[in-house]
């Protein structure tokens, strides 16, 4: 499984989500590949991903895909991306 996270330059907040999605991951027991990126590079980087973690500025910006976009509020917040993570993996 393959998740990408996104951000405007894609390395502090994408780099952050993809730390904690990371934890979150490996507290569920789930095996899964996290990418940071830059919203320039999302066609090609997220082409084969299942999940795409963002924040709602992004999401009109990331166009046609068959990921699961999971828009994110708190990057810092383990608790909501380990009930958002579940509920799209789930």
């Amino acid at each position: 499984m393959k998740i990408v996270t996104i951000c405007g330059a894609g390395i502090g907040s994408s780099g952050i989500l993809k730390v904690n999605a990371e934890r979150v991951l490996r507290k569920l027991d789930i095996q899964a590949t996290v990418v940071a990126a830059d919203i320039e590079s999302i066609q090609e980087v997220a082409a084969d991903a299942q999940v795409i973690l963002t924040s709602a500025e992004f999401v009109d910006a990331i166009g046609a895909t068959f990921a699961d976009v999971i828009v994110v509020d708190n990057y810092f917040d383990t608790a909501e991306l380990t009930t958002k993570l579940e509920a799209a993996l789930g």
